[in-house]
C-alpha cells in the first residue's frame, strides 16, 4: 500500500506514515489523555475538600485516581505532545522530507495508542494500579496488593507502561537517525534550530533512560505474572527498584522540560525579534544537562540506608545540574531584555513558564540538600515542587501549540480568547499549586491531613477547577479558530526564523517546492533538475537529481504498523490476566506454605478469555510481522545532506547500531540487578546449583554460529545462494542446539524441584538467561525470514546489507552470552 487517501478519510489516518500526519496523531491523543488524568486530579482534589476525604472516592478508587493521573501526565501526555510536535516539525526543521523509518513511525504511535487502550481498560479488571505512579517496591507486587481481585488490572497498568516504553524506544531510534543524517546540505549540528538541538539532546536521553524503566518493567512483570521474587524480598528488594526507576527517572525531567524549553527559545526569539542571547553557550549547557541527568538520581534516595559519603557525593552533583540552567534562564531574560518585546498568546505562555520553572527550581535547592530532604521528601512540599517544574513545561507546550497552531491548520485564533485562556490558566495554576508549599507538612498520596490545613487544601482545590477551566477555554479557542478561524498566511509571525515558516501553510504532502540547502549560509531551495541541465553534470547533482525523482514517489502508506500495534494490544491484553493460572502452578508444585512469598486470601479467579486471547495475539504477531517484513515500501534517503558525524554508514545501519546501544542498558540492569542482591545477600550466601559443561557447551555453539553469520554475509557479498542458505541453515541448526541445551537445563532444575519462583537466586537465573533465550528466538525467527527471502526472491543478494545487520544483532546476543556464562556457571 502507498497511495495515501485524503485528509478527510478515516483510511488516511489508519494508514499514513506522513510524519506530519504522525505528529497530528500524537498532539491529538496526548490532548485526549491530558483531559483523562485531568479529570482524575479534579475528582481527588473535590476529595480533598474536608480532612478524610468527603467521600466522593473510595480509599481504593482515590489511590488508583492518584496513581493513574500521576502515569498518565507523566508518560502518555507529556512525552507524546512534545512528541507530536517533534514529528511534525523537526523534519521541517532541519529540511528533511520524513524521518528515516517512517513505517517505524507509525508503528510508534500506534503502540503509544494502543499502551494507553490498555491502561484505560486496566480500571474494568477489578481496578487500575493504585501503588502510587512511582510504582514503589515492595508495593509493586502481588504480595502486597492489598485486594487480588485488582491484580489484573494493575497488571495491565504494568504491562501498558512496558508497551509504552517500546514505543519510545523505536521513535527514538528513528529521530536520532533522521536528525544525524538527514539534515539540508549546509545544515551542521551548531545551527539547527534550538528546538531541533533541544529535541536531539531529548531523544539521546530517551534511548538510555527509558531502557533501564523498560529493564525494571520486565523484571516487575515477570513478579506480577510468573510470581518471581525481584521485588518481593527482604534482601534489597526496594533498593533495587529505587535504583533502576530513579536511573530513568531523573533523566525523565529533563526528557520532558527539554523539548518545552526549545519551545520557549523558539519563542522568545520570535516575539523579541532578536537572535538567543549566547546562544552556543545555552547548546553546551543543554549538553552537559543531558550528560549530568544520569549522575544525579540517589539525590531520591536521600531516606534510605545509602551511607553519607554517597548521598554527599550525590547533594554536590544535584546543585552541579542546576548551574547550566542557570545560564539557560539568564539568556532567556536578557534576550527579553534587548529584544523588543511582543506579549502575544505563544509568548505569554512562554513568559509564564519561565516564571514557573524559576519557583520550581528554587524550590527545589531545598530537595538537594542531604538535611533538608529529610525533613521534606514524602511532603507536599516535593507534590508543589515536582508540579512547578513539570508544568512550566506543560505551559511552554501550550504556548507551542498556540505558535504553531497557524502552521499545522492554515487557520489563525483570536488573540483575546487566546491572552484570556493564559491568565485563567496561570492564575489557577498558582492558586492550586503555591498553598501546597504552605501546607507541606501534609504527606503526599493522601487523604488524611491537619485540619489546621484545610483552608490551604480548599484553595488548591478551588485551583484545580480554575486551571481545568483555562485548558477547556483553549480548546474553545483553538476550535473555534479550526471552525471559522481566518487562513492563516504562510508566516504569520514577523521575526520566525526556522524552515517551516518559509512553506505553506499547512505544508504540502512532501514539504518542499525543491531541495532545500543551506550551504549559501541561508535557506535556499535548489532546483537539482535545472542544474543538472545547465552545462556540466556534476556527479553530486546528477545523484540528487534521481534521488529526488525517487522521493517523488515515496511511499506514505502502510496498514502492518496498525495491524502489528493491535495484534501485540491483544498479546499484552491477554498476559495482564494469566497470573491465576500462574499461581494454580505454584500451589501445586510448592508444598511448603506459598504465602511465605504470595499472599493471597483466596486463590484468584481465572478466566478462559486470557489464554486465548494470548494465543490470538500472538497469532496476528506472526502474520503482521511477516507481512511489514514482505512489504515493498519505498523510503529512499536523502541524495545531498548533512551527515556528520555519522556519514560512512547507511541509516538502517546507524539504526541497528543505536537501538543495540539501548539493549545494553536493558541487560547491564538485569546483570546489575543480579550483582547487587548478590552482593546484599553475601556473595558466598548464593547457591545455585548450575551444569556447568552445559554452559559451556552452549558458549562454543554461540561462539560457532558467530562465526557462521559472518560466513553468510561472506557468500552474499559474493552472490552466492547456495553459500548464503547454507550458512544462514547452520546458523539456525545452532541457534536451535543452544535452546535445546537450555530447555535440557531448565527441565532438569524443574525435576530438582528448582522453579523461578523457589527463591531470588533462581529467579534471577531463569529470567536473566530468559530474557537472552528470547533475543536468540528472535534472532531464530529473522534468520528464518531471511532463508524464506533467499529462496522466494534470491533476496540478499544484490544488496547484502541486511545480511550484516542481522549479524550485528547476532553477534551482540552472543557477546551479552559471554558475561552470563561466567556469572551463572562459574562463579
Amino acid at each position: 500500500m502507498s497511495d495515501l487517501p485524503p485528509m478527510r478519510s478515516v483510511k488516511r489516518w489508519l494508514v499514513t506514515t506522513n510524519h506530519k500526519d504522525v505528529g497530528i496523531l500524537y498532539i491529538s491523543t496526548a490532548l485526549f489523555f491530558l483531559v483523562f488524568g485531568g479529570v482524575l486530579a479534579l475528582l481527588f482534589r473535590a476529595h480533598l475538600w474536608e480532612a478524610g476525604g468527603t467521600g466522593l472516592l473510595t480509599n481504593d478508587q482515590y489511590y488508583q485516581s492518584v496513581s493513574a493521573h500521576g502515569l498518565i501526565m507523566v508518560f502518555w501526555f507529556l512525552s507524546p505532545v512534545a512528541s507530536g510536535f517533534a514529528n511534525y516539525f523537526v523534519p521541517l526543521q532541519i529540511g528533511a522530507k520524513d524521518l528515516a523509518f517512517p513505517r517505524l513511525n507509525a508503528l510508534s504511535y500506534w503502540f503509544y495508542l494502543f499502551s494507553g487502550i490498555l491502561l484505560g481498560i486496566s480500571f474494568f479488571q477489578g481496578g487500575s494500579f493504585s501503588g502510587g505512579w512511582t510504582m514503589y517496591a515492595p508495593l509493586n507486587v502481588p504480595t502486597y496488593t492489598g485486594a487480588m481481585q485488582a491484580m489484573t488490572g494493575g497488571n495491565a497498568t504494568i504491562l501498558a507502561l512496558t508497551l509504552f516504553v517500546v514505543s519510545i524506544t523505536i521513535g527514538s531510534v528513528n529521530f536520532l537517525v533522521t536528525m544525524h543524517r538527514s539534515r539540508a546540505e549546509g545544515l551542521g549540528l551548531w545551527n539547527m534550530p534550538m528546538f531541533s538541538w533541544s529535541w536531539l539532546l531529548t531523544v539521546w536521553m530517551m534511548l538510555f533512560a527509558f531502557a533501564a524503566l523498560l529493564a525494571a518493567l520486565l523484571l516487575l512483570s515477570v513478579d506480577r505474572l510468573f510470581l518471581t521474587q525481584y521485588f518481593a524480598t527482604d534482601q534489597g528488594s526496594s533498593l533495587l527498584w529505587a535504583h533502576i526507576f530513579w536511573f530513568f527517572g531523573h533523566p525523565e525531567v529533563y526528557i520532558v522540560f527539554f523539548p518545552a524549553l526549545g519551545i520557549m527559545f523558539e519563542i522568545f526569539q520570535t516575539f523579541t525579534g532578536r537572535r538567543l542571547v549566547g546562544r552556543k553557550w545555552v547548546i553546551i549547557a543543554m549538553v552537559l544537562v543531558a550528560v549530568q541527568s544520569f549522575l544525579v538520581w540517589m539525590h531520591h534516595m536521600f531516606l534510605s540506608t545509602i551511607n553519607l559519603p554517597i548521598k554527599t557525593l550525590f547533594m554536590a552533583t544535584t546543585i552541579g545540574i542546576s548551574l547550566p540552567f542557570d545560564l539557560m534562564v539568564f539568556s532567556l531574560i536578557y534576550t527579553m531584555v534587548k529584544g523588543r518585546v511582543r506579549f502575544t498568546t505563544p509568548f505569554l505562555f512562554s513568559l509564564g513558564a519561565l516564571v514557573l520553572f524559576i519557583l520550581g527550581g528554587i524550590t527545589g535547592v531545598f530537595l538537594g540538600a542531604v538535611v533538608l530532604d529529610y525533613e521534606f521528601r514524602g511532603t507536599y512540599w516535593v507534590v508543589a515542587h515536582f508540579h512547578y517544574v513539570m508544568v512550566s513545561g506543560v505551559t511552554a507546550l501550550f504556548g507551542g501549540l498556540y505558535y504553531w497552531w497557524p502552521k499545522i491548520t492554515g487557520k489563525m485564533y483570536s488573540e483575546l480568547l487566546g491572552k484570556l485562556s493564559f491568565a485563567v490558566y496561570f492564575l489557577g495554576f498558582n492558586l492550586l499549586y503555591f498553598p501546597m508549599f504552605l501546607a507541606w507538612e501534609t504527606p503526599r498520596r493522601v487523604f488524611h491531613f491537619s485540619t489546621e490545613l484545610t483552608l490551604y487544601h480548599r484553595m488548591a482545590t478551588v485551583g484545580a477547577f480554575v486551571l481545568g477551566t483555562g485548558v477547556l477555554l483553549t480548546f474553545i479557542t483553538l476550535g473555534k479558530s479550526l471552525v471559522s478561524g481566518p487562513d492563516a498566511p504562510d508566516n504569520p509571525w514577523t521575526y520566525s526564523r526556522t524552515a517551516e515558516w518559509a512553506i505553506p501553510s499547512p505544508p504540502p504532502l512532501e514539504n518542499w517546492p525543491d531541495r532545500p540547502s543551506y550551504a549559501s549560509g541561508k535557506l535556499k531551495f535548489v532546483d537539482d533538475a535545472a542544474a543538472a541541465t545547465d552545462g556540466g553534470v556534476a556527479q553530486e547533482a546528477s545523484g540528487a537529481t534521481a534521488a529526488s525523482h525517487e522521493e517523488e514517489h515515496a511511499d506514505h502508506a502502510s496498514i502492518w504498523p496498525l495491524g502489528i500495534g493491535a495484534a501485540t494490544f491483544t498479546f499484552f491484553l491477554g498476559l495482564s490476566g494469566i497470573t491465576p493460572y500462574v499461581f494454580s502452578f505454584v500451589e501445586s508444585h510448592i508444598h511448603s506454605d506459598v504465602g511465605s512469598f504470595v499472599t493471597l486470601d483466596s486463590a484468584p479467579a481465572q478466566n478462559v478469555i486470557y489464554p486465548v486471547l494470548v494465543v490470538l495475539g500472538l497469532g496476528m504477531l506472526a502474520v503482521t510481522l511477516f507481512q511489514f517484513g514482505r512489504e515493498q515500501f519505498d523510503a529512499p534517503e536523502m541524495a545531498v545532506a548533512e551527515r556528520w558525524p555519522f556519514g560512512g554508514i547507511s541509516n538502517e545501519k546507524m539504526g541497528v547500531w543505536v537501538f543495540l546501544a539501548s539493549d545494553v542498558v536493558v541487560f547491564g540492569a538485569a546483570i546489575g540487578a543480579y550483582v547487587f542482591m548478590r552482593i546484599h545477600m553475601g556473595w558466598g550466601n548464593w547457591h545455585l546449583d548450575s551444569i556447568t559443561m552445559a554452559g559451556l557447551f552452549n558458549t562454543y555453539v554461540l561462539l560457532t554460529s558467530s562465526f557462521t553469520v559472518i560466513l553468510a554475509h561472506v557468500m552474499a557479498e559474493r552472490e552466492n545462494k547456495k553459500g548464503l542458505l547454507g550458512a544462514l541453515s547452520v546458523t539456525v541448526l545452532l541457534g536451535l542446539v543452544f535452546m535445546g541445551v537450555k530447555a535440557f537445563e531448565y527441565s532438569s532444575k524443574f525435576a530438582d524441584g528448582h522453579y523461578w519462583f523457589s527463591g531470588i537466586e533462581y529467579s534471577i537465573y531463569f529470567v536473566t538467561t530468559g530474557l537472552h533465550a528470547l533475543h536468540v528466538f528472535l534472532g531464530l525467527l529473522i534468520a528464518l525470514f531471511m532463508i524464506y527471502r533467499v529462496v522466494s526472491i534470491d533476496a540478499y543478494l544484490e544488496d547484502h546489507m541486511p545480511v550484516e545487520f542481522f549479524g550485528l544483532y547476532w553477534h551482540f546476543v552472543d557477546i551479552v552470552w559471554v558475561f552470563l556464562f561466567p556469572l551463572f556457571y562459574l562463579m
